[in-house]
């Protein structure tokens, strides 16, 4: 059970390792770009060695806060996020598809990720996202597509929070998947237009259904804690928080507490 250092804005990346390691998580997924060290893959590498805390996998700089970070160059961020999880000792690579605008980039996406799973011994597993709504009409955002189900990508992760701002389910889409899931954000939403990012098991995504479904076909990539603490007050708040969402991973993937998860 990973804890994805986002978890724990506004706070910085360096209290994601310090969490991670006071809470017993199994390691963290490295957002690039939520702070300025998170892009310093030599401030990370100290981090990672200091609180003895794995970094098992990296999040590309590819939301909308973070298209400065390491360049303008979209191919250019996934060779660094490569570079930094080879580095780092990481195997997997999370990364959304291309926003519309990115038209060069977008219409080769597809071979683009298979060629950098081929060449880079990492995992590849573009992210499902979700149509922008409005009150009047859905915007298509993503190219190819915001859903990667028909797509030809041989690493996905699924992203609970997400599939409910696009009115779907995360089971269902678990299920159609198969094999190619290989990443799981485990996070919750209500339906929103707003990418919620809530506390597993306080949404509409049947959280510990998902997770048994992992469970009962033998899944062996990584679960991520991935949620939106910003307004929940107090670092002893946000610490409550995210041990109390480590017990409900731990128990729904059928882990005794302080075992090790996926």
């Amino acid at each position: 059970m990973l804890l994805s250092t986002s978890s724990v804005y506004p706070e910085t990346t360096a209290s994601g390792f310090e969490l991670a390691a006071a809470l017993g998580y199994d390691g963290v997924e490295l957002m690039v770009g939520i702070d300025p060290v998170a892009a310093d893959i030599d401030a990370v590498e100290k981090l990672r060695d200091f609180h003895g805390v794995a970094v098992q996998a990296i999040h590309a700089p590819c939301l909308l806060v973070t298209q400065r970070t390491w360049g303008d160059d979209p191919w250019e961020k996934l060779a660094m996020s490569a570079k930094a999880a080879n580095r780092l000792g990481a195997d997997t690579v999370v990364v959304h598809p291309p926003f519309r605008w990115q038209g060069t980039y977008a219409s080769g996406f597809e071979a683009g990720i298979r060629r950098l799973n081929d060449d880079t011994g990492i995992r590849f597993c573009v992210e499902n996202m979700y149509p922008w709504r409005t009150p009047v009409r859905n915007f298509k955002a993503y190219l190819p597509s915001w859903d990667p189900s028909d797509l030809d990508y041989d690493y996905l992760t699924l992203d609970l929070s997400h599939a409910s701002t696009a009115k779907v389910q995360s089971l269902d889409l678990a299920k159609s998947w198969g094999s190619r899931l290989r990443h799981l954000h485990l996070t919750d939403g209500s339906g929103s237009v707003m990418d919620e990012h809530l506390l597993p098991g306080q949404g509409d995504q049947r959280a510990d259904e998902v997770l048994a479904h992992l469970v009962e076909g033998g899944f062996d990539g990584h679960v991520v804690l991935e949620v939106n603490t910003r307004s929940i007050g107090s670092r002893g708040a946000r610490e409550h928080a995210l041990a109390d969402a480590l017990a409900f991973t731990r128990t729904h993937l059928g882990q005794l507490a302080g075992a090790p998860a996926s």
